[in-house]
């Protein structure tokens, strides 16, 4: 979001975020906003080649971690001036969560939920950042609670959703993506995550569809582009997932995932000299990567 984005949604912004804009560079206050609707979690899972990814809480700020730093003793000066801010304690959380510092973090959303124990993004942060300490049970309840406070708001179905999915109860976290979906089309991650939940049950031609609707909302993530292509690849469409492994690979050349499903692609296309080095790839960023070490055997012993 660049400065004059952040300067209209200031002029539409409630009255305490109105105020806290006096005092923060557009870049902060671009992260108070995307604060206060909550923070998106996503997690990169299949069941068709064993390749998984954590769940990450995420705000799209776009910032490098130095200026994540700057803006942290910022928000932090914004947090000692305004004890009371619910929008600044529930970004300070945020840009801990950022920087790995979740403890923190969950001090910042307790905080804020003190203050005021409806607020659903705040809720639904501390859930994601629950998540991230492996407290699950504290997380669907704090999910649970956003939900109940606020029924509109989609991030906290979509953070449900991601944990539900993760448990197995793939039926209720579709249901929780349906309703993110309806309440924000817009959502790229609620489109992935249930594609991911086709692709986990087998209906790979509402899996791609799913990330094909993901991909259109944001076309720079790698995530959407490799869950495709396992679905493609699942579905014997070899040429069509080798476009969209290397999709993934252009977004994160460092994606051992990627390059294990590249070599799959390659290998099941038949081209061997391919599926080798994709896979030798593979096992350089992560020696223990189970497909690229399994296709290595595979098709060396071929």
């Amino acid at each position: 979001m660049n400065t004059s984005s952040a300067i209209h949604m200031a002029k539409t912004a409630t009255p305490n975020l109105r105020a806290l804009s006096g005092r923060l560079s557009p870049a902060v206050f671009v992260a108070v906003l995307v604060s206060a609707l909550g923070l998106a979690g996503c997690e990169s899972t299949s069941s068709i080649t064993g390749i998984h990814g954590p769940g990450v809480a995420e705000v799209e700020t776009n910032l490098t971690p130095e200026e994540q730093t700057t803006n942290l003793k910022s928000l932090t000066d914004v947090v000692q001036r305004n004890p009371t801010s619910v929008e600044a304690l529930n970004t300070r959380g945020t840009a801990y969560a950022k920087l790995g510092r979740y403890q923190e973090a969950i001090a910042d959303f307790t905080q804020a939920i003190k203050l005021d124990p409806n607020n659903a993004p705040a809720l639904t942060n501390r859930a994601l950042a629950y998540r991230q300490t492996h407290h699950d049970d504290a997380a669907l309840a704090d999910f649970n609670r956003a939900i109940s406070a606020n029924p509109q708001h989609a991030p906290a179905y979509l953070g449900r959703a991601n944990l539900l999915r993760a448990q197995g109860n793939l039926a209720e976290a579709r249901n929780d993506l349906d309703q993110a979906i309806r309440l924000n089309p817009e959502s790229a991650q609620a489109f992935h995550a249930r594609g991911l939940i086709f692709q986990r049950e087998g209906n790979h031609a509402m899996a791609i569809t799913d990330f094909d609707n993901a991909i259109d909302r944001d076309p720079f993530a790698s995530a959407p582009y490799e869950a495709r292509g396992q679905s493609l690849l699942a579905t014997g469409k070899n040429d069509k997932a080798i476009e969209d492994f290397n999709a993934a690979l252009n977004v994160d050349n460092k994606n051992a995932d990627a390059w294990a499903g590249l070599g799959l692609a390659y290998e099941h296309s038949g081209n061997t000299a391919k599926a080798i080095e994709s896979y030798q790839r593979a096992l350089i960023i992560n020696p223990n990567n189970q497909v690229a070490k399994e296709g290595v055997a595979r098709v060396g012993h071929a």
